[in-house]
């Protein structure tokens, strides 16, 4: 049976591409295009778009507590500033898998199956990746002397598109019910 999206094709064969392949090498004709927006505002969400980002970058020039960078249709990207002495604040996300990244910063990931429960804790700083299955209590806390840095990965998506919260109480007031219970 013939699928046109789906071929035995050479891994690393660099000079060729399915003839139906709709990204990345097609560029829009004149004036700018959405591939090349610029991210260094982040102050706006990229999403169902091919889309580049010098991710690390644009965590550290983040100074918002939470901006929604990209969100698609199954995943979101949002970059994250936790002040000093502050939080995430302890979460669960029912059906939603959650991969973190740290890239300015010291803290302590915890996790457990109840919020009474956080058996998982781990020192984390620039580089540390920290992954949240569905269904996991968690919370990430600044215990360093500057902003705790970060990304994180949803999927499927977890806020609303566009969301900006600039601060932590912000983010409490704004999504009370969204996507947090399932």
């Amino acid at each position: 049976m013939y699928h046109p999206y789906y071929g035995n094709y050479q891994m690393y064969h660099y000079n060729y591409q399915p003839a139906n392949w709709a990204y990345p090498n097609q560029m829009e004709q004149g004036g700018r295009s959405d591939y090349s927006d610029d991210w260094r505002n982040v102050q706006k969400d990229f999403g169902q778009k091919p889309f580049v980002v010098d991710i690390e970058e644009a965590s550290k020039q983040n100074k918002n507590y939470r901006t929604a960078l990209w969100t698609g249709k199954h995943l979101q990207v949002t970059v994250m500033s936790i002040n000093v002495g502050d939080d995430i604040g302890l979460e669960l996300h029912p059906h939603v898998d959650q991969f973190i990244c740290i890239e300015e910063g010291q803290g302590i990931a915890q996790m457990g199956p109840t919020k009474d429960y956080l058996n998982f804790q781990r020192n984390v700083s620039e580089d540390s990746a920290i992954m949240v299955p569905a269904g996991t209590w968690h919370n990430i806390i600044n215990i360093g002397n500057k902003p705790l840095k970060l990304f994180t990965i949803y999927a499927p998506p977890n806020h609303p598109f566009g969301t900006v919260h600039v601060t932590k109480s912000d983010a409490m007031g704004s999504e009370e019910g969204y996507r947090q219970g399932g």
